[in-house]
């Protein structure tokens, strides 16, 4: 079994919330639109990763993590939102991040490298969020939407064991007989070792550090650049 992550392993996630920031600020037009590209897509990150976090941990609901990252993206330019208002500012964000939905280029050449194997995808996140992706880059014609665990339908997130195992169970499986390759050393890869699977750190953007390579060999994870590499890697 090969089980993959979705956000930043297979879909380019990155690309198109950048893409999706700018495309909304210069939508809104003012003050917004004239901030500085590269600070301004930091600052958009550095909210998802605080509040998306915020929601895996089962602080806020998946629709008050919206609320509060675009509140908090508005708010240094003295914008106040309520709820009501800061739900249309996140969903005016995602149709400009929906316009650029795309797989990774590596992909399809993987999976096909791959077969006969079985593919699935272990994801945090809203299944139906999730399963819009896949459908919407056309991945489910590579690997089935009823081979996706997602943590908002089974109720444990990564890195926890036990999402790894619901998923080796999934496939009539142990955990010893599945690889697990996402793009976050300890969320995925370091995760999926320690529940007994074959972890392999993707990093596409070649920016480990060493204590993070020394951290991957302690734990016999492998680090690749590209889902080129995989098949080789696995065979």
């Amino acid at each position: 079994m090969v089980l993959f992550d979705l956000d930043d392993t297979l879909f380019a996630h990155r690309e198109s919330v950048e893409a999706g920031i700018h495309a909304h600020r210069a939508a809104l037009g003012g003050e917004l639109a004239r901030g500085e590209r590269a600070a301004e897509f930091a600052r958009w990150n550095a909210l998802e990763e605080e509040h998306y976090h915020r929601y895996l941990a089962g602080e806020v609901d998946f629709v008050e993590q919206r609320r509060a990252r675009a509140r908090g993206f508005v708010a240094p330019y003295g914008i106040e939102l309520d709820d009501h208002a800061a739900e249309a500012w996140f969903e005016s964000y995602l149709a400009q991040y929906r316009r650029t939905w795309a797989l990774h280029d590596d992909v399809a050449p993987c999976l096909t490298a791959l077969a006969p194997r079985r593919f699935g995808i272990i994801t945090n996140g809203e299944l139906g969020f999730q399963s819009a992706k896949i459908r919407g880059t056309g991945l489910d014609a590579l690997i089935p939407l009823g081979d996706v665990i997602a943590s908002g339908e089974v109720g444990v997130a990564k890195p926890d064991r036990r999402i790894f195992e619901l998923a080796a169970a999934h496939f009539g499986g142990q955990p010893s007989e599945a690889c697990y390759v996402g793009d976050r050393l300890h969320t995925d890869a370091t995760g999926a070792a320690r529940a007994g699977l074959t972890g392999i750190w993707i990093d596409r953007l070649g920016q480990a550090s060493s204590a993070e390579l020394e951290e991957a060999a302690a734990e016999g994870v492998s680090v690749i650049r590209s889902l080129g590499s995989l098949p080789a890697l696995l065979s």
